[in-house]
């Protein structure tokens, strides 16, 4: 994302100038949209009275309305399946049997930020992957990853007040410079995170993009030494910008069309990336990235090979709770996961009890 130029003194480090914030404005809305992800599904970590999952997910259908049966959040999307394969390589750091050498099921969904399960796709919006790995003594590992590197708050209070403060304006349509302007200078952590957001280029579709974590965790191995880790997927599609047809394309599905056809062509990979921490390095501040030169292992292969609409699949009804995890997979000090794992199942709860319409993309478009 680059800043607009002024003839203006250079603002500090980690200050947004003026002259740029209103050009930013589309493209923090649709972040919000978008990193809602991982905040939209489970119980209550603040007082009552400040803030609790209830309101949060009351918040998303503020924003979008409510559309029964769907996720509040990443309503649009598709399911797939296939398997994980380790190599053997991340056993030394985490006992969980996810890294012992051999093959196990995962089931996933493929989404987009926001709540308007009929939306037409764009190119731009944050793209979603919820994966739950099957590990073969019962457990499971369920883990919630977007396409940005970082996230743009700190706190769930501060996300609170970055979706409030985005909201679009019911005259303009587009969010109020002033309240967006009061947010960044009330969370500068947010105000360093947004050009790392913005300046990430997007691939052309599902199949080329990463996925990150986002959130740290900590990896504890058969001898007890504990770890702090971060995790991505990598895609072994070569990356391929945004093409100017793709971004103006009337094809409402073009995004999710497109993953389909790739998938029953041949099968898709990722390769899982684990980055380990140095001494110093934040765990519990999720805007905050890590050094590139941190060390990374390779443990695996993610390899999707069949995809299913939201109407036939299992994984319509998956909570990816982040705070599922197997022994050797522990949550790290920061306060977004506990924040994560009860609005989940908050809007969990509110989409099973209702009626389930059917998706956007169907099973007849799938071919399953």
């Amino acid at each position: 994302m680059s800043l607009v130029e002024s003839d203006k003194a250079t603002p500090a480090p980690g200050k947004l100038p003026a002259s740029s914030l209103v050009s930013r404005l589309v493209v923090i809305g649709v972040i919000v949209f978008g990193v809602a992800f991982l905040f939209a599904y489970a119980g209550g970590w603040l007082t009552p009275r400040a803030l609790t999952p209830t309101r949060i997910a009351d918040r998303f259908e503020a924003l979008n309305g409510v559309h029964p049966g769907f996720r509040r959040n990443h309503a649009k999307g598709v399911c797939v399946s296939g398997y994980f394969e380790s190599n053997g390589k991340g056993a030394a750091l985490c006992k969980s049997l996810i890294f012992q050498m051999g093959r196990v099921p995962v089931v996933g969904r493929f989404s987009l930020g926001g709540g308007l399960p009929y939306a037409a796709d764009s190119a731009q919006n944050v793209r979603g992957l919820g994966i739950l790995f099957q590990l073969p003594n019962g457990e499971e590992w369920r883990t919630a990853m977007i396409d940005l590197p970082v996230f743009p708050v700190k706190t769930p209070k501060a996300f609170y007040e970055l979706l409030l403060a985005s909201a679009p304006d019911p005259a303009s349509g587009k969010p109020d410079p002033a309240k967006m302007k009061t947010f960044i200078e009330n969370n500068p952590e947010s105000a360093k995170a947004f050009p790392l957001i913005g300046g990430k280029q997007k691939s052309s579709g599902f199949a080329n993009s990463s996925f990150n974590s986002i959130n740290s965790f900590r990896f504890i191995n058969v001898d007890g030494a504990v770890s702090a880790v971060r995790w991505s997927l990598a895609p072994l599609e070569a990356f391929e910008p945004i093409a100017a047809a793709d971004v103006q394309s009337t094809n409402k599905n073009q995004l999710f069309d497109s993953l389909i056809a790739r998938i029953h062509n041949h099968a898709l990979a990722w390769r899982l990336i684990i980055t380990l921490a140095q001494p110093g390095d934040t765990t519990d501040d999720a805007t905050i990235p890590w050094p590139h030169e941190r060390q990374q292992i390779e443990v695996g292969t993610l390899t999707i090979d069949r995809v299913e609409s939201d109407d036939t699949s299992i994984a319509r009804d998956i909570n990816f709770d982040p705070l599922v995890l197997p022994s050797g997979i522990a949550a790290s000090d920061d306060p977004l996961l506990s924040a994560r794992s009860a609005v989940y199942s908050q809007s969990f709860t509110r989409r099973e009890g209702e009626h389930k319409e059917a998706s956007a993309i169907s099973a007849a478009e799938t071919g399953k």
